[in-house]
């Protein structure tokens, strides 16, 4: 029986390593690209489009416009056009962009969604003091994972 309980207490952590997702202060770039899922699993395209698309989340639809959420208002125009993404950059390179889109394109305004160290610390709100010194990323892992399926989704075919 003892060793039963090991075995699985040795199979939960196996499986839990496994699924672990990657930090922010973890995440490997190769050319600005990010080749492995941030959490080891595919994202959900329709809670891609959620986040993208809403003002309270990933709120990419301030400097992006794409035909797919035309019926989203207030498009920005700062950023390039999302029509095609899917077809025009890898899966990889969009995790990166979404990521921290500074290792692809140095001067580009596009803020990092999955960053947490390295940049000017905002203030904490209108009290006129620095921000607490944990900051959490703007997108979990998770919804990065979703961006990026969504973003797929969105070719020239």
């Amino acid at each position: 029986m003892k060793r039963i309980a090991t075995t699985f207490a040795a199979l939960c952590l196996t499986a839990t390593a496994a699924t672990a997702e990657v930090a922010p202060t973890d995440v490997a770039f190769e050319d600005g690209a990010v080749a492995l899922s941030l959490t080891g699993s595919a994202g959900n395209a329709d809670e891609g489009r959620k986040i993208m698309t809403s003002k309270s989340s990933g709120n990419c639809v301030s400097c992006h416009s794409a035909d797919a959420y035309a019926d989203v208002p207030f498009h920005g125009e700062v950023g390039p056009i999302l029509d095609g993404a899917g077809s025009r950059w890898t899966q990889a390179e969009l995790r990166g962009l979404v990521v921290n889109p500074k290792m692809m394109f140095e001067g580009t305004v596009m803020p990092a969604f999955y960053k947490v160290d390295g940049y000017t610390r905002p203030g904490d709100a209108y009290t006129g003091k620095a921000a607490p010194a944990d900051l959490p990323p703007l997108l979990t892992a998770a919804q990065v994972e979703d961006v990026v399926a969504y973003l797929m989704t969105l070719t020239d075919e």
